[in-house]
């Protein structure tokens, strides 16, 4: 996977597919279709350099679907990430960007938990991200399932960018809720068919997948009581890597995902605010205030 070239016409063709009038379920898979249908049991997914991406990063960008979120994977497939990717493309704070969309639930309680599609680089990154799911679900017990994305980064996900130069890719989540803090031996084995030998913590499972991957989180503030402990718990578990946007800024996401990209690749914020339209930066200006990247911050042999 990963072959081909992001253009501006496949967008506007994609785009304009999509029409005016369709609906959120419309856009994306059903239940009975797509990566819905598919069993993450041994499955695994790689980004690999080639003709096209001779220096391939692999990027994931995963994704609440429950509940009310439909909202956010409506931004993502006709706005944020086609912006996020062009960011990409033409700022340049990382080489070859290969991307993978992660629909993450609540393997509590959702039938799909986590949905993922390949690493792409041209314009099926958004229309693999269509073939998601939005299952809707959400167990209403104080938190979702963000650590399967860092389960399947950690494990499941094969990179030239860390085998061959011991690089690291990126893996941001997005979401308004908290992260289940342990990931079970049952749900390990529901969900990925693994035998694990003990449950794993958030911190456990951050720790691993940041062998491979620069982990960040965006919080999605809704103005409503609980937000500010929502975020106050994020910064626990990954401090200086948790940024917050308020809801009525999600059209600003594209921005902040490629600021966190810049600023882990050693620009300072306003070198990488610099590069996006001034309204937008004026938005995610505070966004960046948790943000603290390490000096060291590379692989060690």
């Amino acid at each position: 996977m990963g072959r081909g070239s992001y253009t501006a016409s496949d967008w506007i063709q994609l785009r304009s597919s999509f029409g005016t009038e369709k609906k959120t379920e419309q856009i994306f898979a059903s239940k009975s279709s797509g990566y819905a249908l598919s069993s993450l049991k041994g499955v695994v997914r790689e980004a690999r350099d080639n003709e096209d991406s001779p220096r391939s990063t692999p990027v994931m960008i995963g994704f609440d679907v429950t509940a009310s979120m439909g909202y956010l994977a409506e931004e993502l497939a006709l706005n944020s990430l086609n912006k996020a990717i062009v960011y990409l493309y033409d700022n340049k704070p990382i080489q070859c960007p290969q991307v993978m969309c992660c629909a993450i639930g609540d393997c509590k309680s959702d039938k799909y938990p986590l949905q993922v599609t390949q690493f792409e680089s041209d314009i099926r990154i958004i229309r693999q991200l269509t073939s998601l799911c939005l299952e809707g679900g959400g167990g209403g017990n104080g938190g979702e399932s963000y650590n399967l994305a860092w389960y399947f980064a950690a494990r499941r996900t094969r990179t030239d960018c860390f085998e061959k130069r011991r690089e690291k890719g990126y893996l941001i989540t997005i979401g308004d809720d908290n992260c289940h803090r342990v990931l079970t031996r049952s749900e390990i084995k529901r969900v990925f068919g693994d035998d694990a030998e003990y449950d794993l913590s958030a911190e456990e499972l951050i720790a691993e997948a940041e062998k491979m991957y620069h982990v960040f989180h965006i919080c999605i503030d809704r103005g409503v009581p609980g937000d500010e402990r929502i975020f106050a718990g994020w910064r626990e578990i990954l401090p200086g890597r948790t940024a917050a946007i308020n809801k009525k800024d999600i059209s600003c996401l594209s921005e902040l995902i490629y600021a966190l990209i810049s600023v882990a690749e050693g620009r300072t914020a306003n070198e990488a605010l610099s590069a996006v339209e001034q309204q937008a930066a004026e938005r995610i200006a505070g966004s960046l205030a948790y943000i603290s990247i390490p000096k060291n911050n590379n692989i060690s042999f």
